[in-house]
């Protein structure tokens, strides 16, 4: 989780290269393409650019009792009400 913290964070430091970059990257294919593909290249590039801005203006919550970046601790199996099991008696002969 800590990595994509980091690269949300390098997007919203950098939204204005990040878009020169699809721009970029849509052009070389329709360079490419000779232009076959114009559309559904323009697409992408405003998918592109949307999940971009999604990411950068809605950064993902974090719950109250957790840091950002933290691993939250291991939830027990389903079914199982209990965390702690008691212990069993030693068999008797």
């Amino acid at each position: 989780m800590a990595f994509l913290d980091k690269l949300k964070n390098v997007l919203a430091k950098n939204a204005d290269k990040v878009d020169t970059a699809i721009d970029k990257a849509g052009d070389l294919v329709d360079k490419k393409t000779q232009g076959k593909y114009a559309q559904h290249v323009n697409k992408v590039q405003d998918a592109a650019k949307k999940a971009v801005d999604n990411n950068v203006n809605q950064p993902g919550q974090v719950p109250p009792t957790q840091q950002s970046g933290q691993v939250p601790p291991p939830q027990p199996p389903p079914g199982d009400a209990s965390p702690h099991r008691p212990p069993t008696a030693p068999p008797t002969s």
